[in-house]
């Protein structure tokens, strides 16, 4: 790991210093970039608010071979954890890769370690057609996200992702401001209940789930149960849609706890251990997310980084499971967790 970590320094300089530790400290308000935006506040809140979460070990069990495996729409996967979307990789990663190689990368090193790529959108469409046709056959272990269009904007995205037979797509709504998009088109911007109950239908009709990340107040996350999503992921987008949000961890509790029963709740922001995702887990999520530690691995190893990130991520929370007392994944409870 450190070799590839010193690699993809040097390959992605430009944007971003691959840090010891990746708190967003660095590269505050560096946009594009890594970075968070404004004070970068909403990235670093996301290391601190799972920081403020402490392990409470468990010794006395026979929990000492635990199953990190799961199972998402059909898929069983090796470890709850999923690589989670980039849009442009040359803009905001400094790559020096277009970004339809990089998710080719990302699909296979995904598919290696068994697990799920996700990948972005763009203003353009046609970095859009070119991702998809990386995907190949593939779509079942992808999902695309969309950045919030109007509807009608997003049907040839959403045939697409039908046609190479994706289980699920979504729409990352706390993009809604992100400029370059906005210019793009006079409908791109914040959603209606209504328009994400017409996305829902659309994806539905075409045999697609449908999941909206970006969700941090418990209002948008009712709002988002009542419509029909199949899923939402608690997500301050990095840190880079808004300044001074909450860390992810500090608002995952209370959504969970009010509609966790109800929709499958996915998160993301600063994990970046096997510690970081039995946090999350005991937390409410049934999965989480990982971004710019994957895209550094990918960059420092394009053959084996993506793979070996992720087998270092689970053998991590195999033991953070086993010196808590968890069997498998399902039996992650807010029991392992004290208050800092």
């Amino acid at each position: 790991m450190a070799d590839y970590r010193e690699k993809a320094r040097e390959r992605v300089k430009k944007r971003c210093k691959v840090c010891p530790v990746c708190n967003g400290k660095a590269c505050a308000g560096q946009i594009p970039g890594m970075g968070g935006t404004g004070s970068g506040m909403s990235f670093q809140n996301n290391l601190t608010a799972l920081a403020a979460w402490r392990i409470l070990p468990r010794y006395l069990h026979k929990a000492d071979n635990p199953d990190t495996s799961v199972e998402l729409w059909g898929q069983r996967l090796s470890l709850p954890v999923l690589a989670a979307p980039i849009g442009n990789v040359v803009a905001n990663v400094g790559s020096d890769m277009p970004t339809e190689k990089y998710t080719a990368l990302l699909i296979r090193g995904c598919r290696e370690a068994r697990t799920i790529a996700a990948f972005g959108d763009t203003p353009q469409i046609d970095p859009v057609i070119k991702n998809f046709a990386e995907v190949g056959d593939n779509g079942a272990m992808t999902i695309p996200f969309f950045k919030p269009w109007a509807p009608e904007d997003l049907v040839s995205r959403l045939d697409m992702a039908a046609g190479h037979g994706c289980v699920a797509c979504g729409v990352d709504v706390d993009a809604a401001g992100f400029p370059a998009f906005r210019q793009a088109s006079r409908t791109y911007g914040v959603r209606s209940g209504r328009d994400i109950e017409k996305l829902v239908g659309m994806a539905h009709a075409r045999g697609m789930k449908f999941i909206v990340k970006g969700i941090m107040a418990l209002s948008d996350a009712r709002i988002a149960v009542d419509c029909g999503v199949d899923s939402l992921i608690v997500s301050n987008h990095g840190g880079r849609s808004i300044d001074c949000t909450p860390g992810t961890a500090e608002v995952l509790p209370v959504i969970a706890d009010a509609v966790g029963d109800r929709i499958l709740i996915m998160a993301d922001g600063g994990v970046r251990t096997g510690v970081d995702v039995l946090r999350m887990l005991a937390l409410g999520a049934r999965l989480t997310l990982v971004c710019r530690p994957v895209a550094v691995a990918l960059h420092g190893d394009e053959e084996n980084g993506v793979r070996l990130y992720f087998e270092d991520l689970q053998r991590e929370l195999v033991d953070a499971m086993r010196l808590t007392g968890c069997t498998n994944v399902a039996s992650i409870d807010r029991e392992v967790l004290c208050r800092a």
